[in-house]
């Protein structure tokens, strides 16, 4: 069983919105801080926002302003409301799950988002 799942992506125009949501099954979801990370053809993978277990958030600064990270502890999911898209946000983007002790980390299958006219 993957323990995380994202849904969501798809192909957008500049100025346009998407969600993403991750699922998360088979973990103490709450325990964990969550992040999204993307990863453009040819560059590494770059991470774009994180919240903690209490909800702390913070954001690379490419996405400030036009992305908000939220999770919902009742459904075990992590959402990222993408708005304002450019295309240069294209890239597949994964959902990651964090823990310390122990250290526990998981990646999800990555869900591809496409920003052209």
């Amino acid at each position: 069983q993957v323990p995380l799942v994202e849904s969501g992506g798809g192909l957008v125009q500049p100025g346009g919105s998407l969600r993403l949501s991750c699922a998360a099954s088979g973990i103490r979801f709450s325990m964990y801080a969550m992040a999204w990370y993307r990863q453009a053809p040819g560059q590494q993978r770059e991470l774009v926002a994180t919240i903690t277990s209490v909800g702390s958030t913070n954001y690379v600064d490419s996405v400030k302003g036009r992305f908000t990270i939220s999770r919902d502890d009742a459904k075990n999911t992590v959402s990222l409301q993408m708005n304002s898209l450019k295309p240069e946000d294209t890239a597949v983007y994964f959902c990651y799950a964090e823990r310390s002790r122990p250290r526990l980390t998981y990646w999800g299958q990555g869900t591809q988002v496409t920003v052209s006219s």
